[in-house]
């Protein structure tokens, strides 16, 4: 009898984390991708539509990777955009470096390759910028995140070997939205299955703790220091990789592209998701790269709509009696409202045998 009851829990244990919160988000994402991709390999999909994916990817990465610094380590950086030129850049020369001397190498081997590397590039200077900031949070950090942010920019458009202010040409390893699909999908679906698990994981708890409470958190011995530089650098990782994909997809890189309106952009979509949610990051940078799009055929007026819609969005977002709908009707409480149900009609059932 204790055994079957074992059992049980065991089994509702399972269930509970399949329906999980954070279960949900990747399976959000997962689907998203799987539809996205029939669309497209079927050819059903039209071109902005084909256009559009891996620019939608890598505001995903670079949305999530910032909610990392931002909502779960609680520190404000206005320059993200610059660990995506730095992937961009050095991804993209391993990747046109391989390419000439080892033409015969595939995309499948190359990319990955450069990926790894831009991302680790982006990593350093992730760690570079965290060392000098350690002591500093709120505006001052903002300031010296968005100077650095400028710097990058500055630095690249003034060397010679990234092409100055004409671009970088990347015209050689130029590939499709149809060839890169593959890599961006597979790099979303590892980051956020990552975020969320660093989340839940006693490095993630001590991470919102120095949010929540830098002096008590560093009382109880957890090591400021060190998050602070895990957080920098894997924020930065993924936004380094996302710029590697980024670059593949282009026939030049330019550094202006990756100005202080990136880095805000992209902070806009995670403060309309929800600071320190992930599923909130993904389906924000969806929305706010598939809007612009929608918009495009009212020239004059998209603008003003998109400016209007987004401060509606951010309304929807922080009205509390909306906040208490979408709670009320979220996969958790419906599921729990369920399982009252079949408890109440078993019950009744046995009553009445019982009589």
């Amino acid at each position: 009898m204790g055994e079957k009851k074992n059992n049980n829990l065991l089994g509702e244990s399972k269930i509970k984390k399949l329906i999980s919160r954070d279960a949900v988000t990747i399976y959000i994402v997962i689907v998203f991708y799987a539809v996205y991709s029939a669309m497209i390999y079927s050819g059903s999909a039209s071109r902005q539509m084909l256009n559009m994916v891996i620019t939608l990817s890598c505001y995903i990465l670079l949305s999530v990777s910032l909610n990392l610094v931002v909502g779960f380590l609680g520190e404000l950086s206005l320059g993200h955009a610059a660990f995506m030129s730095v992937g961009a850049y050095s991804g993209s020369m391993l990747s046109v470096a391989i390419l000439e001397k080892f033409p015969q190498i595939p995309l499948y081997v190359r990319l990955p390759i450069a990926m790894l590397f831009g991302g680790i590039i982006a990593a350093v200077f992730g760690i570079i910028i965290g060392i000098p900031v350690l002591r500093l949070n709120g505006d001052y950090l903002a300031i010296v995140t968005l100077a650095f942010g400028e710097i990058i920019k500055n630095v690249i458009i003034n060397l010679d070997f990234t092409g100055g202010a004409i671009g970088y040409d990347t015209e050689p390893i130029y590939e499709t939205p149809k060839n890169l699909l593959p890599f961006a999908a597979v790099a979303v679906i590892v980051s956020v299955i990552l975020i969320i698990n660093l989340a839940k994981s006693k490095h993630g708890r001590a991470i919102t703790a120095v949010r929540d409470n830098r002096i008590a958190a560093d009382a109880t011995g957890i090591k400021i220091t060190y998050y602070k530089l895990m957080v920098f650098a894997l924020a930065a990782f993924i936004a380094g990789i996302a710029g590697v994909i980024w670059g593949h997809s282009l026939s030049i890189i330019k550094a202006a592209k990756f100005d202080f309106n990136m880095s805000i952009e992209i902070l806009v979509i995670v403060v309309l998701g929800g600071l320190g949610s992930v599923r909130g990051s993904v389906i924000a940078a969806i929305i706010m790269i598939i809007l612009p799009e929608m918009l495009r055929d009212l020239q004059d007026y998209r603008m003003l709509i998109y400016s209007i819609l987004l401060i509606l969005l951010m309304l929807f977002n922080a009205s509390p009696k909306l906040i208490a709908i979408r709670e009320r009707f979220s996969v958790k409480n419906l599921m729990a409202e369920a399982k009252k149900r079949v408890a109440e009609k078993k019950k009744v059932k046995e009553g009445s045998a019982n009589e």
